[in-house]
């Protein structure tokens, strides 16, 4: 499965890429939503794993510019679980949300696993 990882946190994109391609996933990384969006356009993956709040475009908005050209699927993170939630993911054309900080990363990866594969 092909896999991008877009967050502004270092830690959270290096921990999901290194679980993710342990599990055998090609993964790309960016580090804010428009290199997201960029990325998306030029490697066109599976899933995308796309955090909430950044810099530049953050993930509601990239998920706006990607419309309906939406191809594979896109999990929302956020550190903000009020604001956020499967309810308003869904709404905003995502497949599933993830509360951040995750307490065990290869859960998180099982469960982007289950929704693609």
């Amino acid at each position: 499965m092909k896999v991008l990882v877009v967050d502004d946190e270092a830690l959270v994109r290096r921990s999901l890429s290194r679980a993710l391609r342990a599990k055998g996933h090609e993964v790309i990384e960016a580090q804010d939503g428009n290199e997201g969006l960029k990325l998306w356009k030029e490697f066109h993956p599976d899933l995308i794993l796309l955090d909430v709040l950044m810099p530049g475009l953050n993930g509601p908005e990239v998920l706006k510019e990607i419309g309906q050209e939406k191809s594979g699927r896109v999990v929302l993170m956020s550190a903000f679980a009020g604001e956020h939630n499967m309810e308003t993911a869904q709404q905003m054309g995502a497949d599933l949300f993830l509360p951040k900080p995750f307490e065990d990363i290869f859960a998180v990866v099982k469960k982007v696993e289950d929704l693609v594969l």
